[in-house]
């Protein structure tokens, strides 16, 4: 009998599930196909096989496609979600393990529409609803610097996923309650080269796809919910919060010089930043070989986003710890003059170039207390530029303080010297032991 219950309550759900997914359909705007991309800053290569690589290049392709040690593009690469992990495709002209049987169109569905050749649905983890701004020209350019590319035999690894999340048709459903396929509509009230910022920070380079939270179905949240999201463990602070990523304050030329070096050495005070986790592998990997008029047009789009105050948290700090409180402060104070303050100063000042400051850092003052974390548990660099070849950086902790430890250090920095956040558990530390995943 409970059985019988049990199946018609499932089968209730999946109804209503369904309905919903008609709905959405049926009230979702029509599909904009159409359309060509805001120009460039500075003239475009001719070649569309040069200007391909280019978007590849900005698109982060072969960072996602290329697993630690394999060859560039043949895949494998895993990618930890709360679903399960997905393991990268073969994006190589290898006819039987990568796209080499694929056409343009074939492309120009998986970028825009979400699915490969016979429809077969994607998981977005393929961030598809990024690409989907991208244009048709620039879609085949992308295609065609892709064929230029090596064929490498390399057999595609199946994801290893969550039931139910293993069942692909259920893909159909979230795509009708979450996604609408549509290329970049430029903005009248706005100039070129903010459109032109617009159409690569919100499709080619899918900086949302990182820096915004998501539902428990993966879905980005509200764009009334700014709030920053959890990649590879890490937090991807909000481009929208001026205490996190917003740069709305910064200068064009101190913007281009993060997305550009990983780092800005600004004078002014809250304008300084270094990159670190796997923003660093994009900047090392991507940004920093990008047109730096292209770079320039993000840094005028995202200084244009109003500056909205987020409210992440991505931990909690009890009652009976807080009782606590001034007792691991103290603890927290010794630890930090142990092995702390020969970098970054008895004070939190830093020591320029080699350790930041920690009095006023936004890393230490976010809410979400995840960074810091992983950062004492794995140790930081900045990515390896041209500006900027031998980095200074952070060593790990995790080999000699223990998860109590590191909460007591964090909560003393985290509330000295003038920051003021909320302490950090021994609970949040041993959460965040899952390796440093980039």
């Amino acid at each position: 009998m409970k059985r019988r219950t049990a199946v018609a309550a499932f089968a209730a759900v999946l109804m209503a599930v369904v309905l919903l997914t008609a709905v959405a359909w049926l009230l979702w705007p029509r599909d904009r196909a159409d359309g060509e991309a805001p120009a460039a800053l500075s003239p475009s290569q001719s070649n569309l096989t040069a200007h391909g690589r280019e978007l590849v290049l900005l698109a982060g392709c072969e960072g996602c496609h290329t697993s630690r040690g394999g060859m560039a593009f043949a895949g494998g690469r895993a990618i930890p979600t709360p679903f399960g992990t997905f393991f990268s495709p073969n994006i190589t002209q290898d006819t039987q393990t990568g796209i080499g049987q694929w056409t343009a169109e074939d492309f120009w569905h998986a970028l825009h529409d979400g699915y490969g050749p016979g429809r077969r649905l994607l998981y977005p983890t393929f961030p598809y609803t990024n690409y989907t701004r991208i244009s048709r020209h620039d879609s085949d350019a992308m295609f065609a610097f892709l064929k230029t590319l090596h064929a490498v035999h390399a057999v595609n690894r199946r994801h290893e996923l969550k039931f139910p999340y293993d069942q692909r048709w259920l893909l159909a459903v979230w795509r009708g309650l979450f996604f609408r396929p549509g290329v970049y509509a430029s903005d009248s009230s706005h100039d070129g080269a903010w459109n032109r910022g617009a159409y690569l920070v919100q499709g080619v380079a899918h900086c949302s796809a990182c820096h915004e939270a998501r539902n428990a179905l993966g879905a980005i949240k509200s764009k009334d919910n700014p709030s920053g999201g959890l990649v590879l463990s890490w937090y991807a602070p909000a481009l929208a919060d001026s205490h996190e990523a917003g740069v709305q304050t910064w200068s064009e030329g101190e913007i281009v010089s993060l997305l550009k070096s990983g780092q800005s050495n600004s004078n002014v005070p809250g304008h300084q930043g270094s990159t670190f986790g796997p923003m660093a592998e994009v900047v090392y990997e991507s940004l920093q070989r990008t047109d730096e008029a292209e770079l320039r047009a993000m840094a005028i789009y995202l200084k244009s986003l109003p500056d909205i105050r987020s409210s992440s948290h991505y931990g909690s700090f009890t009652v009976s710890q807080s009782q606590h409180l001034p007792m691991i402060m103290s603890r927290g104070q010794q630890l930090y003059a142990d092995n702390c303050a020969r970098c970054h100063g008895d004070r939190g000042e830093g020591r320029s170039p080699a350790a930041p400051a920690l009095a006023g850092s936004r890393i230490v003052n976010m809410s979400s207390s995840v960074d810091t974390i992983r950062i004492v548990l794995y140790g930081g660099y900045a990515p390896g530029t041209d500006s900027n070849p031998r980095p200074f950086g952070m060593p790990p902790f995790y080999p000699t303080l223990h998860s109590q430890e590191i909460a007591s250090v964090l909560t003393f920095i985290r509330d000295s010297w003038g920051n003021d956040s909320r302490p950090v558990s021994a609970d949040e530390v041993e959460a965040n032991m899952t390796g440093p995943l980039w």
